[in-house]
């Protein structure tokens, strides 16, 4: 069983969608959603490609963005291509890529003149830093506490130079996961271990409660924002609900049916761990009515199965 359907909208308003950093592991799945819903997609990649409609395009030339921009003319854009590691070894390629590159795609979209329906720009929850008391609204104040959040912060204030221009809804995805999820972020890393039956794994900070959500459900509500008019929001994308890693290790070890050690690994603690974020999704359901999020046991269940990613 899936993600619940949100074809009960309004429907598409734009047939031509561009999505940036499409091979990555939220632009397959979204690629995968809009084409079943009828889109036309197209996408750009920093890596070489010869899949149809698809552009390798670094984020940092903005002739390139210029180029691809003036031959798809896309009615809708939305921009996941970012650097999203947040224990990335070069602080500067936060800015360039996510701050900068970001910079470049929106000037090359207001230089191109084309109507334009929606522009999508994927920051982060991570704005919010350590911010605590109960559910994180969008209009919590900032506090980023890393280079990665700092670079998506600048970006929702840089992107407002063009807010009079171009239709922007900015979205601030809360932790998801899912399968084909790189093995270097948290869940994946759990999960591949219950798969091999590891006796031992190593973690980080055990104390750390997060928002869990579905990619298949974040895909859900990326084409659901293309459907609304949600122009000037801000709009936190998300589960709702707190999880602990105490609480993946159990569901973990429910469905694999044995208990693993769990060892505290002081190189994986971070210092400036932000402890709790989970966010209010109210907006996000009152634009998306009948959008759900996805339980996190039935997201491990999948994964521990070997589920299929979107490829």
């Amino acid at each position: 069983m899936g993600p619940a359907s949100t074809t009960n909208r309004q429907g598409p308003v734009c047939d031509r969608v561009l999505i940036t950093g499409i091979h990555g592991f939220t632009g397959r799945y979204l690629e995968r959603e809009l084409v079943q819903a009828g889109y036309r997609v197209y996408g750009t990649s920093s890596e070489p490609t010869d899949s149809p409609g698809c552009y390798q395009v670094d984020l940092r030339e903005p002739e390139q963005l210029a180029a691809v921009i003036r031959h798809v003319r896309p009615q809708a854009v939305i921009h996941l291509a970012a650097l999203a590691f947040v224990a990335h070894g070069s602080p500067e390629d936060f800015y360039h890529v996510n701050l900068l590159g970001t910079r470049n795609l929106l000037q090359a979209l207001a230089d191109s003149g084309h109507d334009l329906h929606r522009v999508i720009l994927a920051s982060s929850a991570n704005v919010y830093g350590n911010s605590r008391g109960g559910m994180l609204d969008e209009d919590t104040p900032p506090a980023p506490a890393n280079d990665y959040a700092v670079s998506k912060l600048a970006m929702e204030h840089m992107a407002r130079l063009w807010q009079d221009t171009l239709p922007i809804t900015i979205v601030r995805p809360f932790n998801y996961t899912g399968a084909g999820q790189p093995p270097h972020f948290l869940v994946p890393k759990i999960v591949e271990h219950f798969r091999r039956r590891e006796p031992v794994i190593e973690l980080g900070n055990l104390d750390v409660v997060r928002d869990f959500n579905d990619v298949r459900a974040v895909a859900q509500a990326y084409r659901g924002l293309l459907e609304v008019d949600a122009g000037g929001q801000t709009v936190n994308i998300g589960s709702g609900k707190g999880r602990s890693l105490e609480d993946i290790i159990a569901i973990c070890e429910r469905h694999a049916g044995y208990d693993i050690e769990v060892r505290v690994n002081p190189a994986f603690v971070r210092a400036n761990e932000v402890k709790t974020l989970v966010g209010d999704i109210s907006r996000l359901q009152s634009l998306l009515p009948q959008w759900q999020p996805v339980a996190l046991e039935e997201t491990l269940a999948w994964m521990l199965q070997g589920g299929e990613s979107a490829r």
